[in-house]
């Protein structure tokens, strides 16, 4: 009997614990919150706001997070003001809670939205933002808008103007640009990042800095180092750039009876030099077609945008890479807001307001990346086509670097992939089955394939897009310098410890943590246990006194 309560006390414990936590950050919610008392619409909890699920769901784009076992946020903060998000900083580091940051939920490993301690989710989509100013050919955008937000935006006010950024729309602007923000004018204009002009970042004191307050190496981490690392990333001031009043596109399939091995080695060999206005995107699975009989057979899908009109694309192709046989019947000319629509997969006739658009299908899902700096011999492109037969799943897509991005120096940004890289690979594999059985299925094939590129990708480090977010090339437990370099070096190579320094510059607590994010150079291995210890002492009365009558003679 005695044993069953002290069993009761114990379990009575853990729920005043928590009970008691959770009372105290609402109570510092509530006296740091602008006006005071004013929280009631931004703080959502499992026990007591029937939308809480919905708004945690409504932006996870990867299944695997989305399970009943995925730790749920003690509460979800959606602030509409920056007062909200000092409020939410400023308490939740006096809680102990661990702090997630989400902008948009394209994040491929879950990190802004799951923590395997108690943790209190920032979701930043109310935070949205955007002022274009064509005259000084400026925008200003909040974390939280979507890159289609922000396209429609600009497509609004000018059809000559736009911006270097992603082609998915419903990535979010705050999680996208500060990773680097990689899109299909990049050989033109190079990255997102390459045109910020000002940022606004909430710092752990719950202050906001912008490019006149903030260290001016602060200012260089957030713009591709990850700003989950530093502080909430509040906004983003960019130089719109200059298009053309028509731009063109082309989708050109090819299979192996059109010589595919051959049109993929001539053009791992002409984009680094080719004109700097064309992007061209290759996308290669395996495919069933009519004349295999039932077999896979590998198909290479060549995308393109030309900055220009279709009869100089036609030019282009044919003085320097005529072997893919572009005709002017397969290029389509439009705007160059229209061609965004191109590239996420909508027909001609598709309203621009579909990128206002946030809905979305949600998958289960896994990323990985890598980055190739010599051609892949025509024997070893054999090997893929053969692997990727075999294997049936999974999916790689090939972006063309070169131009504009062998010009910029790597440490002008914490992103180092610039000069050397003929392009970077993203490994991509979906699957709509749940279960622990399919995910190893699955996971199982991306890594087989992965493994497989080893000798035809960088070396030393095996460099990876940190936008590609893939734990499997590293994860933080304690926090430490060594254990950050394992997967900071793939990232950043010799941008991590200019990183590493900023970080403890700025948060050298370790405020701002994830499992893959910059450590600052004293351990940080307590933190972890910090959360928990909290926790447990804002009730250690609580315990004494539910125990006092077990411990009884």
């Amino acid at each position: 009997m005695r044993l069953v309560v002290g069993i009761f006390s114990f379990l009575l414990f853990l729920w005043r614990v928590s009970s008691k936590t959770s009372d105290n950050f609402l109570q510092c919610l509530r006296k740091y919150s602008d006006p005071v008392n004013d929280i009631s619409h931004i703080v959502y909890t499992s026990a007591n706001n029937s939308a809480y699920s919905s708004v945690l769901q409504a932006r996870i784009q990867n299944l695997r997070y989305n399970t009943p076992k995925t730790r749920k946020p003690e509460f979800i903060i959606t602030p509409f003001k920056k007062s909200h998000v000092s409020a939410a900083v400023i308490c939740t580091k006096n809680s102990g809670f661990n702090l997630r940051i989400r902008s948009g939920g394209h994040d491929f490993e879950g990190l802004s939205y799951v923590s395997d301690v108690p943790f209190i989710l920032l979701d930043l989509f109310n935070l949205n933002a955007i002022n274009v100013n064509v005259g000084a050919q400026t925008v200003y955008v909040e974390a939280g808008a979507t890159v289609g937000e922000l396209y429609y935006k600009i497509w609004e006010k000018s059809k000559v103007h736009g911006l270097p950024a992603g082609v998915c729309p419903t990535v979010g602007i705050g999680g996208h640009i500060s990773g680097g923000g990689y899109g299909n004018m990049i050989r033109k204009y190079g990255l997102s990042v390459d045109h910020v002009v000002d940022a606004e970042i909430m710092d752990a004191q719950g202050r906001i800095l912008n490019k006149k307050t903030m260290d001016e190496d602060l200012f260089w981490a957030i713009r591709g180092g990850g700003g989950a690392s530093f502080g909430v990333v509040l906004s983003y001031t960019f130089n719109l750039v200059p298009v053309p009043k028509v731009v063109s596109v082309f989708q050109v399939m090819k299979f192996a009876e059109d010589n595919v091995t051959d049109l993929v080695y001539k053009w791992q060999h002409v984009m680094q030099d080719i004109d700097d206005d064309l992007f061209i995107r290759l996308l290669l699975q395996p495919v069933t077609v009519p004349k295999s009989n039932g077999k896979k057979v590998i198909r290479v899908t060549f995308i393109s945008l030309f900055l220009g009109g279709a009869d100089r694309l036609v030019s282009v192709m044919n003085s320097q890479f005529p072997e893919l046989g572009l005709k002017r019947s397969d290029c389509l000319e439009m705007t160059w807001g229209e061609s965004v629509l191109f590239w996420a997969n909508y027909d001609n006739r598709t309203s621009m307001k579909v990128l206002l658009n946030q809905t979305y299908d949600a998958d289960y899902l896994k990323r990985k990346s890598d980055y190739v700096t010599e051609p892949i011999s025509k024997d070893g492109l054999e090997l893929l086509w053969k692997k990727l037969v075999n294997i049936a799943k999974p999916g790689l897509v090939f972006n063309s670097y070169g131009g504009q991005m062998s010009k910029i120096s790597e440490s002008v940004t914490p992103f180092p992939h610039r000069h050397g890289n003929l392009y970077k690979i993203q490994y991509s594999i979906s699957w709509k089955e749940p279960g622990e059985e399919a995910e190893r299925k699955y996971l199982g094939m991306i890594r087989e394939l992965y493994d497989f590129m080893t000798p035809y990708v960088s070396k030393s480090p095996r460099r990876a897009y940190l936008n590609y977010r893939d734990l499997d090339i590293g994860v933080a437990h304690d926090f430490t310098y060594e254990e950050g370099k394992v997967y900071g070096e793939k990232y950043f190579v010799d941008n991590f410890d200019r990183l590493v320094r900023v970080k403890s510059k700025v948060d050298a607590d370790n405020f701002f943590r994830n499992e893959q994010s910059i450590p600052p150079l004293k351990s940080g291995g307590e933190k972890r246990k910090v959360v928990y210890a909290v926790y447990f002492l804002n009730a250690f009365a609580t315990w004494l006194a539910c125990a006092k009558w077990f411990l009884m003679p």
